[in-house]
């Protein structure tokens, strides 16, 4: 069985491929190479120079293997850019997905699972946040993974394409082999890492005056490890569950000042910080409600542990000061 992994070249989706490796899948990774890394790429998998905005490279893919079921990671991701630059992210996360999508049917695949994301819920108007909220997006990177998961509904619909869709909160974490290198790096973890071997480069708090127990935002930490095991479960359960979404997080929130002194406690180091003004758009608190995933897919977080997770991110920084470069 031949799984074709969109984006398995970037952070999360690399991680996934390397767990279905695990198991014995025929893995063949898709990236454009924009964001992700061919280091990336485990020696086991195929690998593809393509963009899933070009119809004709997805078709060839197509036809050069057999493919039996899709994981589609390929996206723009960086939040920031998705409020100046919309049409980079409705162009990649809708035209580019809609592409795989025709491609799919044209190659009669019908099994789909899609990497979608807790920016689809917006401004939190209940916390914990359970796949019911309503669903507001408040940057166009949140709205083009709920148009796509939409687009989902009507192609299950009409075609009969099986789908399910994992909402994920703060993925962070490395697996033994595996990390977290973005060009550039938005993520708190990883920049917290960076501030322990640079003691020049403070870690920016932005903002220190929300309603929370010590004034800093409080977010969903997920081992991404936890979230490339609930990619295989919802694989093995698409002809029972295929249409349904759920949210992939701890159900535990940390705030940023916790995660500085998680990174401290872990590193033995002496981590500078610089308090700014809040950015724009930052909920005080966001923590998913899980338990759909835990009742219907059978998954629960093996490494919920703050700082296991920071400890695991340490571990492959340590290795990789670089990165993948």
């Amino acid at each position: 069985m031949s799984i074709l992994v969109t984006g398995g070249a970037g952070y999360i989706g690399s991680i996934v491929a390397e767990e279905l490796l695990k198991r014995d899948y025929e893995v063949v990774i898709l990236d454009n190479l924009c964001q992700g890394h061919r280091q990336a790429v485990l020696p086991r998998a195929q690998f593809v120079a393509a963009d899933t905005c070009d119809a004709a490279s997805i078709d060839e893919v197509f036809q050069s293997y057999s493919i039996s079921a899709v994981m589609h990671f390929a996206a723009e991701t960086v939040v920031e850019f998705s409020v100046t630059d919309p049409k980079r992210y409705f162009h990649t996360n809708v035209l580019g997905g809609i592409n795989l999508l025709d491609a799919m049917l044209r190659h009669r695949v019908y099994e789909f699972i899609f990497s979608s994301s807790a920016a689809i819920y917006g401004e939190p108007e209940s916390v914990p946040i359970s796949e019911g909220h309503p669903k507001a997006p408040i940057n166009s990177y949140g709205e083009s993974k709920l148009m796509f998961e939409r687009v989902l509904e009507w192609y299950g619909r009409a075609y009969g394409v099986k789908h399910i869709s994992l909402r994920y909160f703060n993925a962070a974490g490395a697996s033994q082999n595996l990390g977290e290198d973005h060009r550039p790096e938005t993520h708190l973890i990883p920049n917290v890492l960076k501030a322990a071997l640079d003691i020049n480069r403070p870690v920016a708090i932005f903002g220190t005056d929300y309603p929370t127990r010590d004034g800093s935002c409080i977010r969903d930490y997920i081992h991404v490890v936890d979230i490339a095991r609930a990619h295989v479960l919802a694989l093995g359960k698409l002809e029972t569950l295929g249409g349904k979404a759920y949210n992939l997080g701890n159900g535990e929130g940390y705030s940023v000042l916790e995660v500085v002194q998680a990174a401290r406690r872990v590193t033995s180091r002496d981590i500078p910080c610089q308090t700014s003004p809040r950015r724009s758009g930052d909920p005080a608190v966001l923590v998913a409600d899980s338990s759909l995933a835990k009742e219907e897919l059978g998954w629960t977080p093996e490494h919920a542990e703050l700082e296991d997770i920071v400890e695991s991110s340490w571990r492959w920084m340590r290795e990789r000061p670089n990165g993948y470069s």
